[in-house]
């Protein structure tokens, strides 16, 4: 709206100036003297101009008006291009962010529309969650078997890692899952630019926070000062506990480390459990993408309860050390703006019992 206002100002305030400028020729040309004899009596050095009395009154008033309108037109115009010119470069970088997403929309599209097809596998262009197939080979038999594997919700990815972890993800993609490598530094074939817009596309289809108070929060729901996407928590712990309630798992820590809502984006034991995307879970927390919890080892890696909850809350970082032997990977999601503090808690508490 305000790069429109200013654009129409600046428009108009250039036709007013080309009319006074192409008025000026006009009445110049009107002024001069028709051709009626000899070149030497009409020369320009030799045409009869204003006289003393006219030069130092009406024609210096006149050309004092000019002077003082075209005084007034700066004096309007510079501030007011100033005044308009931060909602200018606010509404070009909109504009940017929006054609990025477009194109990273693109991208993300079905095969048949022209794009990579990650909707195919994560659920619709929402990214809700989906299926993809994937061949899994038995360690002990070399048995090679097809399985339907569980794709994560991407409409939260964005709360769960930061920009930098999720195109480290989409250029080197996830080992051992069907999660293939998209950028050209990873053998893929999105470069670098292609990479942003998936970036920029994904960010718009995040699940809103509440209370967030973000200038785009229409565009782009991610805000820094809001809280949990509350709707999408609340009906993951309604479905934990009605898992508890029908006596599915024994606590509400337990459900949430083991929860399915068919996209796992809250389920821990998608990388702690083998097996479980493809619903075929081994030891529960037994290990697989992420490290074996159980015998204790939760507990070995964080003696102080209160410090596991911290990492769980923010994560892991890429080559920091966590805990007392730890060494980020940066593949261990942040939960934080996920689940609450108390919610982690109960899941903490169920881990160190494995």
């Amino acid at each position: 709206m305000f790069a429109t206002t200013s654009t129409s100002i600046a428009w108009l305030i250039l036709l007013v100036s080309v009319a006074g400028w192409i008025v000026y020729a006009i009445f110049n040309v009107r002024g001069s003297r028709s051709e009626i004899g000899a070149e030497q009596k009409l020369a320009a050095n030799r045409k009869e101009y204003y006289d003393d009395e006219a030069l130092e009154g009406p024609r210096l008033e006149r050309v004092q008006v000019l002077g003082l309108l075209f005084l007034v037109i700066i004096t309007i115009a510079l501030p007011l291009y100033w005044v308009m010119e931060p909602h200018r470069q606010a509404e070009a970088t909109f504009g940017f962010e929006k054609r990025f997403t477009d194109w990273g929309a693109q991208l993300f599209a079905p095969t048949a529309d022209g794009g990579y097809n990650c909707s195919g596998c994560h659920g619709g262009m929402k990214a809700t969650g989906g299926v993809a197939a994937y061949a899994v080979t038995d360690p002990k038999t070399g048995e090679v078997k097809s399985v339907s594997w569980k794709a994560p919700a991407l409409n939260t990815v964005m709360y769960r890692y930061s920009e930098e972890e999720v195109r480290f993800i989409l250029n080197y993609g996830r080992p051992f899952s069907p999660m293939s490598a998209w950028g050209t530094i990873g053998g893929g074939p999105m470069n670098d630019q292609s990479i942003t817009t998936l970036i920029d596309y994904l960010k718009s289809i995040q699940i809103p926070q509440e209370n967030c108070v973000a200038t785009r929060a229409a565009y782009n729901p991610t805000c820094d000062d809001g809280d949990l996407p509350a709707a999408n928590n609340k009906e993951v712990i309604a479905e934990a506990q009605r898992q508890v309630d029908s006596g599915k798992y024994g606590s509400l820590g337990e459900a949430l480390f083991n929860l399915d809502l068919g996209s796992g984006a809250y389920s821990c034991a998608r990388c702690h459990t083998k097996g479980w995307s493809y619903d075929d879970p081994q030891v529960t927390g037994g290990g697989a993408l992420g490290p074996n919890l159980t015998g204790g080892s939760s507990i070995r890696q964080f003696p102080n309860q209160a410090d596991m909850v911290a990492f769980i809350q923010s994560g892991s970082e890429l080559g920091k050390r966590y805990g007392e032997q730890g060494q980020g990977s940066g593949r261990m999601p942040a939960f934080g703006q996920l689940y609450t503090e108390d919610q982690i808690k109960l899941i903490v508490e169920y881990v160190r019992s494995l």
